[in-house]
Parts: C-alpha cells; sequence; structure tokens
C-alpha cells in the first residue's frame, strides 16, 4: 500500500503526463519543457524548498528573460534610435505603444490576481491549454490572461476571495 507520499506522487506523475500529453498534441514545445523540468523537480529531495522559490521568484525570473529577449534587437542594432522615434509617426505605431501600455498595466494586476487568488491559477493555465491546443493559440499569456480577468471581474464587480 502506498503511503500519503507516494500516493501524492503518483498523483502528480499522472496529472504531469496527461499535461505533458496535451502539450505533445498541441505541439506546445514551452510546455512540454516545463512540465518535464516540474516532475524532474518533483523527484529532488527537498522539492518542496525549490518549488517554493520557484512559486514566489518564477514569474520575475521569467519576466527577466523575455525582457531581454525584447531588448536584444537593441543590443544588436538591428533596432536603431531612429526606428524608436519612427514608432510614434503612425497611427499603427502610437496604437502599439498604446497597446504595450495597456498590456503591461494589465500584467501588473494579473500578477497581484494570482498572488491574491492562486486557485484562478488553475482556470487560467486550463484556458491556456485549450487555446492553444484546440485553437491553434500561442502559451504566453497566463498572466495577461489573468489582467484580463482581474479587469472583468472588476468591472462586473465580483468579490475576490
Amino acid at each position: 500500500m502506498l503511503s500519503a507520499v507516494g500516493v501524492g506522487l503518483v498523483i502528480t506523475a499522472l496529472l504531469g503526463a496527461l499535461v505533458l500529453l496535451v502539450s505533445w498534441l498541441g505541439k506546445n514545445q514551452s510546455l512540454m519543457i516545463a512540465t518535464i523540468a516540474v516532475l524532474l523537480f518533483k523527484l529532488l529531495p527537498n522539492s518542496a524548498k525549490l518549488f517554493s522559490v520557484i512559486d514566489k521568484q518564477g514569474i520575475n525570473w521569467g519576466v527577466t528573460i523575455i525582457s531581454v529577449a525584447i531588448l536584444v534587437p537593441i543590443a544588436t542594432g538591428r533596432i536603431g534610435i531612429m526606428d524608436l522615434i519612427n514608432s510614434f509617426k503612425s497611427p499603427v505605431g502610437w496604437i502599439a505603444v498604446a497597446c504595450g501600455i495597456l498590456v503591461s498595466l494589465l500584467s501588473y494586476q494579473g500578477v497581484g490576481f494570482l498572488s491574491a487568488s492562486p486557485e484562478v491559477t488553475v482556470a487560467l493555465v486550463m484556458g491556456t491549454i485549450i487555446g492553444v491546443v484546440f485553437m491553434n493559440g500561442i502559451a504566453a499569456g497566463p498572466i495577461i490572461a489573468s489582467g484580463i480577468a482581474y479587469l472583468i471581474i472588476q468591472l462586473l464587480q465580483i468579490q475576490i476571495k
């Protein structure tokens, strides 16, 4: 008979295998890598401590990596100062700048919302997986999705636990 810890590992492995299968079917390499990493981390001694650190700092690490990727074209000279200035010379550029501002504000609210309501994370992940697998979406937006959810919840004046 399995102990409570053993049962927990089996459940984690089964859920991980399901997410891995769905990510494979959806051809989502990022989700596959993340799932494998989490399952491997789970096998490590003291994984709870590692998960606690990742839970608290992971989003910040991810934002830092994304920020580096966004800045690389500037650092390599592929985007210069004139490109940045020219982005303000057309309606498309202004719309893009406004959307960038909006997304950053929604993401800020999303991070706070995820911290205050961790149960929402599961629903957002499921929505992201469904969008990726069945609608050919890209898994780039759980934080933004959380911010949009927060905005809608605020507009509808729904109380958050």
